[in-house]
């Protein structure tokens, strides 16, 4: 293997001392140009490459951010990361992802690796929001699509109560009074606000709570989708809702598929409403009605947020983003006789 080039075989070269060439990578200001560019004409030639690592090290401060995903298979959160990556890009820094996968064990351990590699901040959509792990312990922290309840933290999210109302809000308006709400498991934050928004709009209606028939999912993927429209397709037509409001866009489109499999038409037997809005959703074979999430704009703030936790005058905040109900083939008017 090729040895690596060190600053003293650079200055060797360049017939300059090692101070000199440090000058050149740090300060390149205060180096004589000639002399600039005959230590960078050495650096091409000998393919030197700084250790960032151990300068880092020296200074105590890193160029790197960290993202901890709740799911990295859900394009919502890719599109949070885009932002993620735009805003520190910007700044200088490099983003590493990590994906917890849901998984509470998995997310410790790459919290506890992040807060031993000594990066500049984490970015996190948490398992578990009263993770001890999430304290300051010399790291900042910013929570993602999720708010910090005591303040002690920066946080951004999205309003997923009004998200739910206006979903569900859409589908009373167009007549339907019989209505299921697919998502899970409800020891998800976000879930749980949605599913309030639900109830809020039939409180808004008139109509009972029992109006919403609550399928729980273990997951927010496609396959737990595709399971929910199995369930509902084996109700009886008489009790079985004329209408679905799911927790995100992946279950829609699993419902979706199953409605499908099942000989059932969206929106004739059952209107569906996703949510995030993700790119996947205009591109459905029925296109999906959704409520859409500033994704990309949810992840730019968050790590602007972040970036600033070493200004003087910094103070925690918490900034919520609002929804829009885009409306489009899976869900049509029900006109009532």
């Amino acid at each position: 293997m090729r040895p690596s080039v060190g600053i003293r075989d650079v200055a060797r070269h360049a017939g300059v001392s090692n101070a000199t060439v440090s000058n050149v990578l740090n300060r390149p200001d205060v180096v004589a140009p000639a002399t600039r560019q005959r230590v960078l004409a050495v650096i091409e030639q000998l393919g030197f490459v700084r250790n960032e690592s151990a300068r880092q090290l020296r200074a105590g401060r890193s160029r790197v951010l960290a993202y901890v995903v709740l799911d990295a298979a859900n394009p919502f959160f890719t599109d949070v990361a885009r932002g993620v990556e735009d805003a520190a890009r910007e700044a200088g820094f490099a983003l590493f992802l990590c994906n917890s996968a849901s998984d509470g064990g998995r997310e410790r351990e790459y919290l506890e690796l992040l807060h031993e590699q000594r990066v500049e901040g984490i970015l996190i959509t948490p398992v578990d929001a009263e993770s001890a792990l999430l304290a300051e312990r010399g790291t900042p922290v910013v929570l993602v699509d999720r708010e910090a309840s005591d303040g002690a933290r920066c946080s951004v999210a999205v309003d997923d109560v009004l998200g739910g109302e206006l979903a569900v809000t859409h589908l009373v308006e167009n007549g339907h009074t019989r209505i299921a709400m697919i998502g899970g498991p409800l020891s998800i934050q976000q879930v749980r606000d949605r599913r309030e928004g639900a109830l809020r709009a039939l409180t808004g209606a008139g109509l009972p709570a029992d109006a919403l028939t609550f399928l729980e999912t273990r997951g927010l993927q496609v396959a737990e989708g595709r399971g929910a429209g199995e369930r509902l397709a084996g109700l009886p037509a008489s009790r079985r809702p004329t209408a679905a409001f799911c927790a995100n866009d992946l279950l829609a489109l699993g419902l979706l598929q199953s409605m499908t499999q099942q000989g059932l038409r969206v929106p004739d037997d059952l209107a569906v409403v996703g949510y995030d809005d993700i790119e996947f959703a205009a591109a459905a074979a029925v296109p999906l009605t959704s409520v859409r999430q500033p994704r990309e704009e949810l992840g730019r703030t968050a790590a602007r947020l972040l970036l600033s936790e070493n200004d003087a005058d910094h103070e925690h905040r918490h900034v919520k983003f609002q929804p829009e109900l885009v409306v489009r083939a899976s869900t049509a008017v029900r006109r009532t006789t």
